[in-house]
């Protein structure tokens, strides 16, 4: 089994980018938004400093994580309107 070649910093940011696209049909603006967050948001500081963290399948998890992650964030937001909703509903009453 051949060990991975690390990719560039900016390389695995684009790999990072182009699999959101790929594995959640994200649109390209939406996918580097979400890198470019994670990356501002100190998330990415690790893979800068190892090499070894930068491979094809590093990627490819970090991808899902930011995915996952964002998707999390949403449902949660979603459920807090939610309550402050019912909770105007019921003052209503």
């Amino acid at each position: 089994m051949q060990a991975q070649t690390a990719m560039t910093y900016e390389e695995f940011l684009d790999e990072v980018t182009t699999l959101l696209t790929e594995l959640y049909d994200m649109a390209d603006e939406a996918a580097i938004k979400l890198v470019m967050e994670a990356q501002a948001a100190d998330h990415f500081v690790t893979h800068d400093d190892l090499p070894e963290l930068r491979t094809f399948a590093q990627a490819k998890q970090e991808a899902i994580a930011l995915y996952d992650a964002r998707r999390n964030k949403q449902q949660t937001q979603q459920k807090q309107q939610q309550r402050l909703h019912q909770q105007r509903v019921q003052k209503k009453r």
